[in-house]
């Protein structure tokens, strides 16, 4: 399942160019010198990689507890549920639960340090700029970290995470060299391609919990090597 992960990703980055394509376009990149620029772009993407990758250590830890317990099945099941209500359900009605509150007080409070860096040009400056952007809270990254649970792993789950922000990166260098991307009727008609893939590998993740013998896509034997090192005891 990981090639969903930068499947995902792609697709995510069309809501990202609206969310956090600002960030990409205010980077106090070198705008007349092209190599240099190029490098810039580069260290801030790898700041915001650095970020998936923690937080997929953390969810992929969470998601080898699931598989320790013997439940990965329904774990697959239950991550491609609240991948398809993330999809569906409007961001309104999600944001009235206040799922990110916390999240929002520990950006606030990093904000004036995040500023400081937009008025320098270190490489440290566009590494930390990536490194802020990738903790933003945004439905589609959750939706990324259920992916990483369902690894049940952690070096799949830090995988996971570090290539849908891989998928990411071609739309996110593309706003800094053409604005024009963030034109309201440009955003309006990509994003409306988000939802359906992000319920189509909602799909997917549920079809492979449900053990239908479908090669690559739902086996029907997800939890037989936990039964066989159980046995081997």
């Amino acid at each position: 399942m990981l090639y969903t992960a930068i499947i995902f990703g792609l697709i995510s980055s069309l809501h990202c160019i609206g969310m956090c394509g600002p960030i990409a376009m205010m980077l106090p990149v070198d705008h007349k010198n092209p190599s240099k620029k190029a490098l810039q772009v580069l260290i801030y993407h790898l700041g915001r990689l650095t970020s998936y990758g923690i937080l997929g250590l953390a969810f992929g830890l969470l998601g080898r507890g699931f598989y320790m317990a013997g439940i990965q099945q329904q774990l697959s099941i239950a991550v491609g549920v609240g991948m398809i209500v993330l999809a569906v359900v409007p961001e309104k009605i999600l944001a009235n639960y206040n799922f990110s509150k916390p999240v929002y007080r520990l950006i606030s409070r990093i904000k004036s340090s995040l500023g400081a860096q937009f008025k320098r040009k270190t490489p440290d400056a566009f590494f930390t700029i990536g490194l802020f952007n990738g903790l933003l809270p945004c439905g589609l990254v959750y939706a990324a970290l259920f992916g990483a649970i369902a690894m049940q792993n952690v070096t799949l789950g830090i995988a996971y995470m570090i290539l849908y922000g891989l998928g990411t990166i071609p739309m996110m260098s593309a706003v800094v060299y053409v604005s024009s991307l963030l034109s309201m009727p440009f955003r309006s008609q990509l994003q409306r391609v988000v939802p359906i893939v992000t319920v189509v590998i909602g799909v997917l993740f549920v079809l492979r919990g449900m053990g239908l013998d479908i090669a690559y896509i739902s086996p029907s034997n997800l939890n037989l090597f936990v039964q066989a090192n159980a046995n081997c005891h």
